[in-house]
């Protein structure tokens, strides 16, 4: 399974609307039409009085039978109608084995829906004329830069919103994954390959986090900085930022638990500063509910209009095709300015995004806008497709008075495939008699890479290990077969059982010349030459 398959940090994001399409259509519920707007928005199916509340009345038992099915310690549900917050509530516990009780006020680590909260940051600054969606990024970022000069001089701000700059999938995560920064980062996404220009949608947290650079750089402070003051402070987020130490202070916060063969164990600290606009953010459920609310009142909060209607319009509408359609009959995946943007089958336009760290967030947010309605779920887990099943299930709810599928088993698998163990030699047995390797010391020395930097490989306790990175992260090599050694890698993109090969390469008179890591190589960056 190659490493692109494996993006769970900001998704993994798993976008909803993308695994939507992937299951059987819902079978239409009632003749009624709702039929008294302009023809492109006239609905095939009317919500009549009542309905929402009783869809309401019905989460708690909902919330009940999904934690119990899919095991995830705790997870907290809102629900915005017509501007208000009308249901918010925490179940289950916030750390396996601690007695602490998740309530609406504990904080989560939201993953990929930063990106959505990261937009209408951006379309604040578009309403205070601090930016414009079409600004091209070398306007405030002049050294940024991609593999091909045209497009470095014409990617804007909502070209990286949308994914659709070029860069290959999830770039750049691999490079989190060995302690760079964000800075080291985004300067190396030029030594990625490029797909055609506006003409090809790839899911990059870092091309996504340059875009909001740029913002953050025209309005002259730091990303972090710029989402309290446009964002979370006037709309009084007081539980919410986008920096990882604020989270890891709360009192009341939500452990992260990674799915193992024992049941959610909180296996790992996920620290996603570095990628902090597209994955970064933490947030109460309530807060979230209060930003919901922002959306679908287009812009307004408490009273008066924070951001502009029209700033903040392309976000929420469809700007790339997500995905190619899969046949005639499905509906198309499409994708806005940090938003997942499709259409249900009553006719609805929806709103919709999934956040999920393996190691230990699975989130999502559904919004109804011709409703007024909107649901956030955000669990401690690691994405087993028990917050998207939730969402859906009140949605149907409200549209059509019953849920029309079982959700859970529609999502569950196909997205545990996305944590599977990484690498071609996970769950082989090692061969039972090897070719041996050369002496280990014809391996050690210094091999480079201009995206990745120095590979070191040293002897240690008697064999082999890799030194990589800033922070000079060690992985042990183990002899595999002949001039193959495996190695077990780390960090988000790395699933428990992960085990991935590195091939030593010889040259014409029989020398180490090269070494290739493969699970660094999903975008063909992986092989280190040596001087």
């Amino acid at each position: 399974m190659t490493l692109s398959r494996l993006r769970l940090a900001g998704a993994a994001a798993i976008a909803a609307a993308t695994l939507l399409a992937a299951l059987p259509p819902a079978r239409a519920a009632g003749p009624a039409i709702q039929a008294d707007g302009p023809p492109a928005q006239t609905v095939g199916i009317a919500v009549p009085a009542g309905r929402i509340d009783a869809a309401l009345g019905r989460l708690d038992d909902l919330v009940a039978a999904i934690l119990d099915r899919s095991k995830v310690p705790g997870l907290a549900v809102a629900v915005v109608r017509d501007g208000r917050t009308v249901y918010a509530k925490g179940f289950g516990v916030r750390r396996v084995g601690a007695p602490e009780t998740v309530d609406s006020e504990t904080v989560f680590q939201i993953a990929s829906l930063s990106k959505a909260v990261g937009a209408t940051v951006v379309a604040a600054q578009v309403t205070a004329g601090q930016v414009a969606w079409d600004m091209p990024v070398t306007t405030a970022l002049p050294w940024f830069a991609l593999a091909d000069p045209w497009v470095t001089r014409h990617v804007t701000v909502g070209d990286l919103y949308a994914h659709r700059s070029g860069l290959p999938d999830h770039a750049g995560d691999d490079l989190e994954d060995l302690g760079f920064g964000r800075q080291a980062i985004l300067e190396r996404l030029r030594l990625l390959p490029l797909a055609p220009f506006r003409a090809s949608y790839a899911y990059t947290n870092f091309g996504l986090t340059a875009a909001a650079e740029a913002v953050a750089a025209a309005s002259g402070m730091d990303w972090a900085t710029l989402s309290e003051t446009a964002l979370y402070a006037p709309l009084g987020m007081t539980r919410t930022s986008s920096r990882f130490a604020d989270f890891a202070g709360r009192d009341n916060r939500a452990d992260g638990h990674t799915l193992t063969p024992e049941g959610f164990r909180p296996l790992f600290v996920r620290q996603p500063d570095a990628q902090s606009p597209a994955g970064g953010v933490s947030a109460s459920v309530r807060d979230m509910a209060t930003w919901m609310s922002l959306v679908l009142q287009g812009g307004e909060a408490g009273g008066r209009q924070l951001i502009d209607t029209q700033a903040l319009l392309p976000a929420i509408t469809a700007e790339v095709i997500a995905s190619p359609t899969p046949a005639a009959t499905a509906r198309t995946e499409l994708y806005g300015f940090g938003f997942g943007v499709g259409s249900d089958p009553s006719g609805r336009t929806v709103l919709t995004h999934s956040g999920g760290f393996y190691q230990g967030t699975g989130t999502n947010f559904l919004m109804i806008p011709s409703l007024g309605l909107g649901i956030v779920v955000l669990s401690n887990g690691s994405p087993v497709g028990a917050v998207e099943a939730l969402g859906r299930e009140f949605a149907d709810l409200v549209q059509y008075g019953e849920i029309t599928r079982d959700w859970y088993a529609g999502y569950n698998p196909r997205i545990m495939p996305m944590s599977a163990p990484a690498g071609s030699l996970a769950d082989m047995a090692a061969p039972a008699s090897p070719a041996p390797p050369l002496p280990l010391a014809d391996y050690a020395g210094d091999y480079e890479n201009a995206y990745f930097g120095t590979l070191q490989v040293v002897e240690q306790d008697g064999g082999l290990a890799a030194i990589l990175g800033p922070k000079g992260m060690t992985f042990p090599l183990r002899h595999w077969d002949g001039n193959r050694f495996a190695f077990v890698p780390a960090g988000e993109n790395a699933p428990l059982g992960s085990l991935s090969a590195v091939d030593f390469g010889q040259d014409a008179a029989g020398r180490i010349a090269s070494v290739t890591v493969e699970h660094l190589n999903a975008a063909g960056q992986g092989r280190f030459l040596r001087p």
